[in-house]
């Protein structure tokens, strides 16, 4: 019987051991949560991450865009060009009509004085 004993108490011992382990981990567990600024801090922490990796995707999107319309722009500006090389006649009557317009304001104005 003496080693029956000894044998229990042992076991007991470990089991309230075991017991105190688990209860300081639960403890430390319900501590963290009754933190409330720690967690507001934490969760802030986590809102301002978010937002900076969001601002760099909209950045590098932005730039992406901007890229693809100054590529577009540069296209359409030498497609312009190249079509006035080709036929100037348009542009040349806009230039006459423009001169006509400003002959006949000075005439205008001359008259009035």
């Amino acid at each position: 019987m003496m080693g029956n004993g000894r044998g229990d108490t042992e076991a007991l011992r470990e089991e309230i051991r075991r017991t105190r382990v688990e209860l300081g981990e639960t403890m430390e567990l319900l501590a963290a949560k009754a933190d409330v600024k720690a967690r507001l801090r934490e969760s802030a922490d986590q809102a301002r991450q978010r937002m900076r990796e969001q601002a760099g995707q909209a950045v590098a999107r932005m730039r992406a865009q901007a890229a693809e319309m100054t590529g577009l722009a540069r296209a359409d500006m030498s497609q312009q060009g190249e079509m006035m090389r080709r036929n100037p006649a348009p542009w040349v009557a806009v230039a006459a009509g423009a001169a006509a317009v400003a002959v006949v304001l000075l005439i205008i104005q001359g008259r009035r004085r």
